[in-house]
C-alpha cells in the first residue's frame, strides 16, 4: 500500500468507560494516543476531548476508524426506536416461537426476554414466495398503502421488513421496502435480505428488527460524526470498524448499523492477528480488559474464526443476529465491574458496571460502589499519582473507605485492616470469570490454553494476565506497546470488507464443489463492484468458506474453500475442523453443504510495526526504575517494596526478574516473583512466567 501524501492515521474506539484515540504518523512512525472518560448522550465530545488532549488537527489525517459500543449498548439496554416488523400473513409470532427450544429446560420459570418488536407492532401482509423462489402471491399497491397508512397512525421510526423465503427471492421484499420509503420518507427501512440471504427465518427476522431498532439512533449519530470531521477539514477516508475482520463506509454502517454491534472488541484482534504474524506467534489468544467486560479471541497462524451468529444477551435469554463476527467471547468483568455483598452475605463481582458516570469510587465521579478497579487501587497496584486517562485522577482513601463500608462491614470483618484480604477476594473472583472466559474459547473449542500465548491488552489486561495465565498453565504473556488504547490502534490495521452470503444445500460431490466455485465467483464481482464505489486504491481480494455438516446434523462448520479444490480436499479439511472441535470425526459419513459465503477485502493504509518499533526504540530508554511502590502480590501474598518502571524508559532487549511494575500510558502490567521480563523488538512486553504447572 503507498505511503498517503497526508501522514496521519487515526482511530477512536468508544469504550463503556473511556474513549480511545490512537494516532500514527505513517512520516515519522510515531504513535500518539490519547485516553478519555466517555461522555454518555454525546459520545462526539470525547473524541474531541482527546483530539484537544493531543493537538491533532484531522486536516492532516489520510484515513479516520471508528469503533463504537453505540450499537450493542442500545440492544442491551432495549434502548432503541419505536419499530414495526412487516411480515408475512400468518408469521408475525416468529420472534415469539424461534426455534421453538428451551434453551433451560429444567428451570421452570425460564423465559426469553421479550422482542425488540411487541406483537401490536407486528404487522402481516399477503404476500408468499416459495422456496424454490418463484412467486405465489404478490403483494398488492392497495395492501400495501393501507399498510403504510397504519405504519403512519403508529407513528413508527423504523420498520423491519421480513417475509418467508425472500432469501430464495428478494423481489416482494425490495418492492415493499420501495413504496415504504415513498410514503414515510422519514422512517427507517431494514429489509432482512440485505442483511443476510440465507434460510434461517428467525435470525434473519430477528437480525431485520435489530437493525431497525437502532437506525435512526446510529444514522443520526453518523450524520453527526460526518458534520464534525468536515467542520475539521477532514478530508480522507472515512470508516466504521464492523464485526468481521474489517472496515465499513459510514454510508454501509447508516444503512446496516447491526454490522457494528462487535465494533469496538473486534479493533483489539486484528491488531493482536498483525502482531502475531510479525512476531511469529502460531497460536494466541488475544485478552482485552476494559471498563465494563473482558473479551478473548483465539489466533491461529495470524488468523482468527469469525462466525456466522451472534446472540445478543446470551442464547439463554437473549435473540440471534445474522452477520458475519470474529469469534470473541464476552464476560462482565472489567475494571468498572462492582463489587457487592448479597441478602445471604455473599460476595459478587459484575456483570454491573459503574462505567464512565459515576464510574469506581477512585476516580471522584460520584461514584459509591467498589469496582475492580478500587480493589486493584487499595492493593497498590495502580499508581494513585498516575493519570488512567486524560482528567482522570485516583482517589486512594476513598477507594478504602468504599471497600471497607461496602464490603467489609457487611461481610462481617473485624475491622478496616482487613482491606486488602476484601480486595483480594474481589480479584479472585473477578479472575474467575475471566479464565472462564479464556476456558470457553480454548478447552470448549477443543485447543489446549497451555498451547498459546496470552496477548494482554486494554486498561486491565496487562495488570491481570500474570495471574490469569499461571492460573490456566499459559507459560508467556506478551503486552503491545499502547496496550491501554490497543483496540483502537489495531482498527489501523483494518482493511475495507464486504460479504455476503447464500443458501447453498447440496451433498459434497465434485460437481456441488464446482457449482459453489461458480456461485463464489457471482458473489466477488458484486462485492467488487461494491468496493470500487466505496473506494478506490488497492486490489481487491477474495475468501471463500463454507458451512458443512454432516447429513443428518444441524449445526455446521466454518470451511474455508480454495481454489482447485475437489470434493476429497474440502471434506479433508471439514474433518480436521470437527475434530479438534469435536475430539473424533465420522470418516465416510455423507457431508453436505449448508450455506457459502464470499469475503472481498481492499487494503487500506496500515502503521509499520517495525517503524512503531524502532521509533519507541530511538527515544532512548535509559532502563532504570523510576522508583518503587508498596504493593500487595498474589505471590508471595504478602506487601513488598516492588520496583517501578516507565514503559518508554526501556530499550529492546531491556530484561529484568520479577516483581516489577511496568506503567504504560492507560495500563499498568504487573509480573509476580521469579517472572522473567524482557522487551522485544517490536517494543512488546514478553514475561515468560516462572513456576507454571502443567497438569
Amino acid at each position: 500500500m503507498s505511503v498517503p501524501d497526508t501522514p496521519l492515521l487515526v482511530a477512536v474506539d468508544i469504550g463503556g468507560t473511556f474513549t480511545d484515540l490512537a494516532v500514527f504518523d505513517v512520516h515519522s512512525g510515531e504513535l500518539q494516543a490519547a485516553k478519555c472518560l466517555t461522555t454518555y448522550g454525546d459520545f462526539i465530545r470525547a473524541i474531541d476531548d482527546c483530539l484537544a488532549a493531543l493537538g491533532v488537527k484531522l486536516d492532516q489525517a489520510a484515513s479516520f476508524k471508528h469503533g463504537t459500543t453505540l450499537v450493542i449498548n442500545a440492544l442491551l439496554e432495549r434502548k432503541g426506536a419505536k419499530a414495526a416488523l412487516v411480515t408475512t400473513r400468518g408469521f408475525r409470532d416468529v420472534l415469539e416461537i424461534g426455534r421453538g427450544n428451551r434453551a433451560l429446560p429444567f428451570r421452570m420459570n425460564y423465559r426469553r426476554h421479550d422482542p425488540l418488536i411487541p406483537r401490536e407492532l407486528r404487522l402481516e401482509l399477503s404476500e408468499r414466495m416459495a422456496s424454490s423462489g418463484s412467486a405465489q402471491a404478490v403483494p398488492t399497491e392497495a395492501d400495501i398503502r393501507e399498510l403504510a397508512g397504519e405504519l403512519r397512525r403508529r407513528e413508527v421510526e423504523a420498520v423491519a421488513i421480513s417475509f418467508l423465503n425472500a432469501y430464495a427471492n428478494p423481489e416482494h421484499e425490495s418492492m415493499v421496502a420501495a413504496a415504504l420509503a415513498r410514503e414515510l420518507p422519514d422512517v427507517f427501512i431494514s429489509c432482512a435480505t440485505e442483511l443476510s440471504r440465507e434460510w434461517y427465518e428467525y435470525e434473519r427476522t430477528a437480525t431485520a428488527c435489530a437493525n431497525a431498532f437502532v437506525g435512526p439512533e446510529v444514522s443520526r449519530y453518523i450524520g453527526r460524526l460526518a458534520a464534525d470531521l468536515g467542520q475539521r477539514g477532514f478530508q480522507g477516508e472515512r470508516f466504521f470498524m464492523g464485526s468481521g475482520s474489517g472496515v465499513i463506509t459510514l454510508q454501509q454502517a447508516a444503512a446496516e448499523p447491526v454490522r457494528l454491534v462487535e465494533s469496538g472488541p473486534v479493533g483489539g484482534v486484528v491488531g493482536a492477528a498483525a502482531f502475531a504474524r510479525a512476531l511469529g506467534i502460531p497460536k494466541l489468544v488475544a485478552f482485552d480488559i476494559g471498563g465494563t467486560t473482558a473479551k478473548c479471541a483465539l489466533v491461529k497462524d495470524g488468523e482468527f474464526d469469525v462466525k456466522s451468529s451472534y446472540w445478543i444477551g446470551g442464547y439463554e435469554h437473549g435473540f440471534p443476529i445474522r452477520s458475519s463476527i470474529i469469534d470473541i467471547v464476552e464476560v462482565g468483568a472489567g475494571g468498572g465491574s462492582i463489587a457487592r455483598v448479597d441478602e445471604h452475605a455473599r460476595l459478587h463481582v459484575g456483570p454491573q458496571s459503574a462505567g464512565s458516570v459515576p464510574g469506581p469510587v477512585a476516580f471522584g465521579n460520584g461514584g459509591t460502589q467498589p469496582t475492580v478497579t478500587d480493589a486493584n487501587i487499595v492493593l497498590g497496584r495502580l499508581d494513585p499519582e498516575q493519570s488512567m486517562g486524560e482528567g482522570v485522577h485516583l482517589d486512594v482513601a476513598a477507594a478504602r473507605d468504599a471497600m471497607w463500608s461496602q464490603l467489609g462491614a457487611p461481610l462481617g470483618y473485624a475491622g478496616a485492616e482487613d482491606v486488602p484480604r476484601i480486595a483480594l477476594g474481589v480479584l479472585s473472583l473477578a479472575s474467575i470469570t475471566m479464565s472462564g472466559a479464556i476456558r470457553k474459547i480454548t478447552i470448549e473449542r477443543g485447543e489446549d490454553p497451555r498451547d498459546f500465548v496470552l496477548f494482554a491488552y486494554g486498561g486491565g489486561g496487562p495488570l491481570h494476565s500474570v495471574e490469569l495465565a499461571r492460573e490456566l498453565g499459559i507459560p508467556q504473556v506478551v503486552v503491545p506497546p499502547r496496550a491501554g488504547i490497543f483496540s483502537a490502534l489495531g482498527m489501523l490495521f483494518a482493511d475495507l470488507e464486504n460479504d455476503a452470503g447464500r443458501t447453498f444445500l447440496r451433498p459434497l460431490t465434485d460437481a456441488s464443489v464446482q457449482e459453489a466455485r461458480d456461485l463464489a465467483q457471482s458473489l466477488g464481482r458484486d462485492l467488487k463492484q461494491r468496493l470500487a464505489e466505496a473506494a478506490s486504491g488497492a486490489a481487491v481480494t477474495m475468501g471463500t468458506h463454507a458451512e458443512l455438516r454432516y447429513r443428518g446434523q444441524i449445526h455446521s462448520l466454518r470451511t474455508r474453500l480454495q481454489s482447485g479444490d475437489d470434493a476429497a480436499a474440502v471434506r479433508q479439511r471439514f474433518e480436521q475442523s470437527y475434530t479438534s472441535r469435536y475430539g473424533h470425526a465420522s470418516h465416510g459419513a455423507p457431508v453436505e453443504f449448508v450455506s457459502l459465503s464470499v469475503t472481498a477485502r481492499r487494503e487500506t493504509a496500515h502503521p509499520d510495526l517495525h517503524r512503531l518499533g524502532s521509533h519507541d526504540a530511538a527515544r532512548g530508554g535509559v532502563g532504570e526504575p523510576a522508583g518503587t511502590r508498596k504493593i500487595f502480590l498474589t505471590r508471595p501474598n504478602e506487601w513488598r517494596q516492588v520496583p517501578v518502571f516507565r514503559r518508554e524508559d526501556l530499550p529492546p532487549g531491556f530484561r529484568v526478574t520479577g516483581p516489577v511494575v511496568i506503567e504504560d500510558y492507560g495500563s499498568t502490567c504487573l509480573a509476580d516473583a521469579g517472572d522473567v521480563v524482557e522487551i522485544g523488538q517490536l517494543g512488546e512486553i514478553r514475561i515468560t512466567l516462572g513456576a507454571v504447572e502443567r497438569p
